[in-house]
């Protein structure tokens, strides 16, 4: 160390701090995780380094052998992990040492519960990357210099994972990285040859480079007793395992690869492998998570598959390669037909990237088709994880609209559960034989759609409708039409045309209806005035004595808050007002000569009908006085 050395303490961000204390005392049941995450920080280190080497060769420094060592020392207690890649600079130090630079880190720690169990899931669905250290260190230091600094500038970065950390300069010949370990006293069973050679064969044999771990032999010295140095062995198979045969790989080599290249804890549900030979020559591997990650929601940050170009590491999230409404895909796409050079740039304009692209999103949605149809439950699990995401893709992704709609689960009428488990296969499966149109009803809530008024008829003739009440609903459903063929009908807008579901009689009867109570319509029509476009009679309710409806080409509720939320002013839309000329309330009001009492009933059916749709009353305190005054009039008459 030079004798002007720059040395400092400094403070960790605060979600560092808290998320260090969580995972110091929550991963107790799985502590060995944290060499898989030091070992794929290594193996990051080389791949960034093998980009950077494509454009400037020099960075190598006369050492092109990339490799990672595990080293220990039983009697000091300490595990030594290395490498010979990228490195860091003191400011890149301070920057992916100190702070946890990752979006949702709040949403994250605001859903820790103080539970350690619970917590632990939570913090591998997160991903904890350099700071497991701290899960079997009491202290750890990492002594690192950047590929083509000067030696003097390599720095020393230290901490007991609790308030601070220490950072000074140091001279350091090889660039790369070192991490020790300084094991805290009931974790010193880790320093030890067969256990570390264990848990790098479970999680790390698929990593390209070498692991290499100090060779078991008797210590040998040389005619002057000096020991002679150490020899190192791979101590994995230092193969790219998506360049391997899938016959070849076991399930369990495919779930540590996910968990190398995600940071996830948890295996995946699902992945597809596939090698693709002919104009074009890539191979994919795509893996499905079991859980969101807390970011999920941002549509802007990072997202895509690692590329490989010719084994060559290039970009950690190349987003060209799925549409955003599988932004949740994790993977490897490795390319022969992409050039070594490539930026995001040049990928946003390749042909070759398009057709690829469209290839690995067919291949996504198939391995989906794959899990739903195999495995029902866990692909309730992914539902309930992604179907809100997947939701978006028949308004972002033409071409796969079919297969996307194949895909998504509804709550219906079919059954008392709330769950969304109906698929629209399921639906048309079901479909009575002169049923042409799919039925379904938009409302704010599962309850409010199950108990809308506009399911009367149906359940009359026993026809099912599929239940939405997810915010993205209406946005999906204005871009999905139709579903093998049957068209989808949203009940709640326009005339309700059951098509030949209804016999002639039943059309005739509704016809004769209309005229008969042409002049009550007329009538209310007159006392809303501008509050409606029309009011009519309908044939859609058979208890309630009134409903509204959207016109077919207005904008429903959904879509109206979605615009204003994002601050937009969604057009002026009136809905239509529909009376059930069979309801005692409705012959009663046809009969109704006061023309107060008349102009009270009506405003309050009408409020009425508006709650059920879950709209907002203009006036509130006028439908209460109106109600209470009406059952006022009823108490005294009784």
């Amino acid at each position: 160390m030079t004798t002007d050395t720059k040395k400092e303490t400094r403070g960790f961000e605060t979600e560092a701090k808290q998320l260090l204390h969580l995972m110091i005392h929550s991963l107790y049941s799985n502590k060995e995780v944290f060499l898989r995450e030091l070992i794929s920080n290594a193996s990051d280190a080389a791949d960034k380094l093998r980009f950077e080497a494509l454009s400037h060769p020099d960075i190598y420094e006369s050492d092109s052998d990339l490799k990672v060592i595990v080293d220990f020392d039983k009697e000091a207690g300490t595990i030594t992990i290395s490498d010979n890649g990228i490195g860091m600079s003191r400011d890149e130090a301070i920057s992916h040492l100190g702070t946890i630079a990752r979006s949702g880190t709040a949403q994250f720690l605001k859903n820790l519960s103080g539970d350690q169990r619970k917590d632990s899931q939570l913090i591998g669905q997160f991903g904890v990357g350099f700071y497991s250290a701290f899960i079997v260190a009491s202290e750890v230091e990492v002594l690192t210099r950047r590929a083509g600094a000067k030696q003097s500038e390599a720095v020393r970065w230290t901490s007991a994972g609790e308030a601070e950390y220490t950072i000074e300069d140091i001279e350091k010949a090889q660039r790369g990285t070192t991490v020790i370990l300084h094991l805290r006293a009931e974790d010193k069973d880790f320093a030890e040859y067969y256990r570390l050679k264990n848990i790098v064969k479970k999680y790390a044999d698929h990593i390209s480079i070498p692991v290499l771990m100090p060779k078991q032999s008797s210590p040998q010295e040389d005619e002057e007793g000096k020991s002679e140095p150490v020899e190192f062995e791979a101590v994995n198979s230092a193969k790219a395992l998506w360049t391997r045969s899938r016959s070849d790989i076991k399930d369990e080599e495919y779930t540590e690869f996910y968990k190398h290249i995600s940071h996830d804890f948890e295996s995946p549900l699902i992945w597809s492998h596939n090698k693709v030979e002919g104009k074009l020559e890539y191979t994919g591997l795509l893996y499905t998570p079991a859980r969101a990650p807390y970011d999920l929601w941002n549509r802007d940050g990072a997202r895509g598959l690692k590329l490989y170009v010719q084994r060559v590491f290039i970009m950690d999230d190349a987003e060209q390669f799925m549409p955003l409404y599988l932004r949740f895909i994790k993977g490897v796409v490795d390319s022969s037909d992409i050039s070594l050079n490539v930026s995001r740039e040049i990928l946003q304009k390749d042909p070759v990237v398009d057709s690829m692209r469209s290839a690995l999103t067919k291949k996504a949605l198939e391995m989906l088709g794959k899990l739903k149809k195999d495995d029902p439950a866990k692909y309730a699990t992914f539902w309930k994880e992604f179907g809100q995401v997947l939701k978006e893709g028949p308004g972002e992704d033409y071409a796969n609209r079919e297969k996307i709609a194949g895909l998504l689960l509804f709550a219906s009428t079919h059954n008392n559960s709330s769950e969304q488990d109906q698929g629209l296969s399921d639906y048309v499966a079901r479909m009575k034989p002169e049923q042409d149109k799919i039925y379904f009803v938009i409302a704010d809530s599962a309850n409010a759609a199950r108990n809308s008024p506009h399911l009367e008829i149906f359940r009359k003739k026993n026809i099912e409708v599929l239940l939405l009440s997810d915010r993205i609903d209406e946005w999906l459903m204005s871009h999905l039409h139709e579903f093998e063929g049957k068209q989808l009908q949203d009940i709640t807008r326009g005339s309700l045309d059951l098509g030949k579901l209804e016999d002639q009689a039943e059309k005739e009867k509704q016809g004769e209806t209309e005229k008969k109570f042409e002049s009550l319509t007329s009538r209310i029509r007159t006392q809303l005035g501008d509050g409606v476009k029309d009011v009519r009679v309908t044939h859609r309710l058979t208890d309630s004595p009134a409903c509204l409806v959207i016109d077919e080409d207005d904008m429903g509720a959904q879509m109206r808050r979605i615009m204003e939320a994002s601050g937009q002013t969604p057009p002026v839309t009136k809905p239509i007002f529909e009376i059930n000329p069979e309801h005692p309330l409705i012959i009663k009001l046809d009969q109704e000569q006061d023309e107060e009492r008349f102009d009270d009933l009506i405003s309050v059916l009408f409020d009425q009908a508006s709650l059920a749709e879950g709209r907002q009353l203009d006036d509130p305190g006028r439908f209460t006085k109106r109600l209470n005054k009406l059952l006022l009039e009823m108490c005294q008459l009784s």
